[in-house]
């Protein structure tokens, strides 16, 4: 679980540093990563139901220690609190209802992905 913490940490810090990059006023980072890791984590738990790789490798590498590091609550708290502070408002408030109902749908997505 370790390993995987430190490759999603690792992931999540090029990803959203690209992404600052490219979109220095915008918090695309913190979104693109919450959103994929979502995505991938509804894909796992429909492998976890089907069966298709090992059980503990998907919860505990893959789930917990990988997309758990890479995705991050905390840094989109900390976006939220700097856009309310910067007085964006509109902005913080449709960051909210969009990360949100993008990342659930992502995960219903990637769990429903097979079905499509």
């Amino acid at each position: 679980m370790a390993l995987g913490g430190a490759i999603g940490a690792s992931l999540r810090f090029f990803t959203s540093n690209l992404f600052k990059y490219i979109y220095p006023n915008l918090p695309l980072g913190t979104f693109v990563v919450n959103v994929l890791g979502s995505f991938l984590i509804g894909l796992l738990m429909n492998f976890l139901e089907n069966k298709i790789i090992s059980e503990n490798f998907i919860r505990y590498f893959l789930i917990i220690g990988v997309l758990g590091s890479y995705t991050t609550f905390s840094a989109f708290s900390y976006e939220i609190v700097d856009l309310f502070n910067n007085k964006k408002f509109i902005i913080s408030f449709f960051y909210i209802l969009f990360s949100v109902g993008s990342c659930l749908l992502a995960a219903l997505i990637g769990y429903n992905f097979n079905k499509i």
